[in-house]
């Protein structure tokens, strides 16, 4: 399994909090690349619900990930 930004950034529109099987079924309904539905697919689930795209990929960057304060402009 390998997330990249792009990947990632398919699931931004999901359903949160969301079941394994809930994520892939938005992936296969907003038409998201086969990586991004077998990522999902690759997860060891235990029936649990995720809040966010970080309880996925943790390493999913934010917007303190990023030198750039809104409040400047």
């Amino acid at each position: 399994m390998y997330w990249t930004l792009e990947l990632a950034s398919k699931l931004e529109d999901a359903p949160w909090p969301a079941t394994k099987e809930e994520l892939i079924d938005f992936g296969i309904r907003s038409g998201a690349p086969l990586e991004v539905i077998e990522n999902l697919q690759e997860i060891e689930d235990e029936g649990e619900s995720y809040d966010r795209i970080e309880d996925i990929w943790p390493d999913y960057p934010t917007k303190d990930d990023f030198f750039f304060h809104e409040d400047e402009y």
